[in-house]
């Protein structure tokens, strides 16, 4: 067995934790053999809510789980890291701003990265789930200077997940049948799912998804406001956002971070723009299609692109220069 790994969870009392960390604790993201230590942090009033949380990962009585921290305070949470999964930002509420719901959350997102810059391991490897994900990912960043920007990375799993199940359910076939999908851009209503490259694997061989689906307008057309809108509906329908889902898209991506990506396939990942090929501003953290080795991730270069991806593309970036530099005026920059 090697030494145990530090991963904190952040937000640890709320939904999307209870259903995360149980899959953290048994090894289904860091490995079978990876000893863990899972620290919980969350604000004050939840410490209650997380001591039960503590009691249940007892009682599961996981062989990895070598000790679970409960805390509210930053200087033991974000000690000595070897990965954070930042889930916990401010959510917003009905007649808040986008720009309030942007202030509120760079407070939270600029301590969290001077955290990080002052008590974690220089290694640590830091995915941002709380919304607005991208340029809270982009804020956490710019206060941790002394970490990588390459460490940093903000989840669009659960939209490259859905897409390619919505590709896979009009094909009629599982949707570990479906790889190469691409989510563009931002976390949000603009991303843009691409499926311009993606291949489907039908009776054995494996074709192009546009030639499978063979519905052209529907992949321009609902397939892409679907994908964008899905998590609004869940929400419609449970009255609670998407937990489970999400959780699901945290494992995927953090596993694939420590595993590397599979040989011949690309996922989808919010990550640093600068020195990008395809024309989207610098210094945005904006999903592309990127390969992983050695715990390190490449963005996949010269895909062609064409004019109506372009579009799509371009607008999701415009909307997050604009959150970036909102965002930048309230961290006082």
């Amino acid at each position: 067995m090697s030494d145990p790994i530090k991963v904190l969870v952040t937000g640890a009392a709320g939904q999307i934790a209870y259903s995360l960390l149980y899959s953290i604790a048994k090894g289904d993201v860091f490995g079978k053999d990876q000893p863990i230590i899972l620290v919980l942090l969350d604000i004050p009033p939840m410490l209650p809510v997380l001591d039960g949380v503590v009691m249940e990962l007892q009682d599961c009585a996981l062989p990895l789980l070598r000790e679970v921290i409960p805390t509210d305070k930053v200087e033991v949470g974000f000690k000595n890291l070897d990965a954070a999964i930042l889930v916990g930002s401010m959510p917003r509420k009905e007649g808040m701003e986008r720009k309030d719901l942007l202030k509120a959350n760079v407070a939270i997102f600029k301590t969290q990265g001077e955290a990080l810059d002052k008590y974690a391991k220089k290694t640590v490897k830091v995915l941002v789930v709380g919304n607005p994900a991208n340029t809270n990912c982009l804020i956490a960043s710019k206060s941790a200077p002394s970490i990588p920007k390459e460490n940093f990375s903000c989840l669009t799993r659960l939209d490259h997940n859905r897409a390619c199940s919505q590709v896979a359910m009009r094909c009629g076939v599982a949707s570990n049948n479906v790889k190469n999908v691409i989510i563009w851009g931002n976390h949000s209503s603009t991303q843009y799912p691409d499926v311009h490259h993606a291949k489907v694997s039908q009776h054995g061989k494996e074709v192009a998804a546009y030639d499978a689906v063979k519905d052209d307008g529907w992949l321009k057309g609902s397939f892409i406001s679907v994908s964008g809108h899905l998590g609004a509906a869940v929400i419609k329908a449970r009255k609670l956002s998407s937990a489970m889902s999400a959780a699901k898209a945290i494992c995927d991506h953090m596993k694939d971070i420590w595993n590397g990506t599979s040989e011949g396939e690309f996922i989808s990942m919010g990550v640093y723009s600068s020195g990008n090929s395809y024309g989207v501003p610098d210094d945005l953290i904006y999903s592309f299609p990127v390969v992983i080795k050695n715990k390190s991730w490449k963005i996949v270069d010269g895909l062609p692109i064409n004019e109506f991806s372009r579009g799509k593309m371009d607008a999701t970036a415009a909307e997050l220069v604009e959150e970036r530099d909102t965002a930048l005026t309230f961290l006082g920059v």
